[in-house]
């Protein structure tokens, strides 16, 4: 697939919304996604990326990603999900944060990022789980071509769950096309698990 069309792929989803390693293990905020596959624990580096791992614990708490799907997945490239439910309703947001690409760290594979539109600083709820090395999504410039996803996060269990979504037959699926599992895969509950003070306001 060729990269214009892979970014197509990451912002196609947010399009239809209404407009609109850092630190020890413990000192770092740890979320447990459990699926109707099973269960992934995504670490998140609130060092690098504060704003975005605020954004996305917010949810978290809020019981946003409850009940949520991924709805686009493409094998030897990414999982994305946390914006609708089942029946492909989409679910409301708050404002969108400002992109942190450009901290340093990179899409490699096992990595959480979050998905966008064309707009830089337009992302919300929804995130992608990197199931491949993706380089051509880091932060190169600040431009709007240049400015990248933004990583928030690292799968440190349950990376076997993340490949068998990718690998999930698609079709199409509420408004998109393509790339929709064919079978829900949902997001039953996402739960913090480990939470310093500093990051439990």
């Amino acid at each position: 697939m060729k990269r214009n069309a892979l970014f197509a792929a990451l912002s196609i989803c947010t399009l239809f919304a209404v407009a609109p390693h850092g630190g020890s293990a413990a000192e770092q905020p740890r979320v447990r996604l459990q699926t109707n596959m099973g269960v992934m624990v995504i670490e998140l580096n609130h060092d690098k990326a504060p704003e975005t791992v605020d954004n996305f614990l917010r949810y978290v708490r809020e019981g946003h990603y409850d009940g949520t799907i991924f709805h686009r997945v493409i094998p030897n490239f990414m999982i994305q999900g946390g914006g609708f439910s089942a029946d492909y309703k989409q679910k409301a947001v708050h404002e969108p944060i400002a992109n942190e690409a450009d901290n340093g760290l990179a899409n490699s594979r096992g990595t959480v990022a979050m998905a966008r539109t064309s707009d830089p600083n337009s992302a919300t709820a929804q995130f992608f789980i990197n199931v491949a090395d993706n380089d051509f999504l880091n932060h190169t410039a600040p431009t709007p071509q240049g400015w990248g996803y933004a990583l928030f996060g690292t799968v440190v269990e349950g990376m076997d769950i993340a490949d068998k979504i990718a690998k999930t037959p698609t079709g199409t699926g509420g408004p998109f096309a393509k790339d929709a599992p064919r079978q829900s895969v949902i997001i039953e509950k996402a739960t913090i698990t480990a939470e310093s003070a500093a990051h439990n306001p």
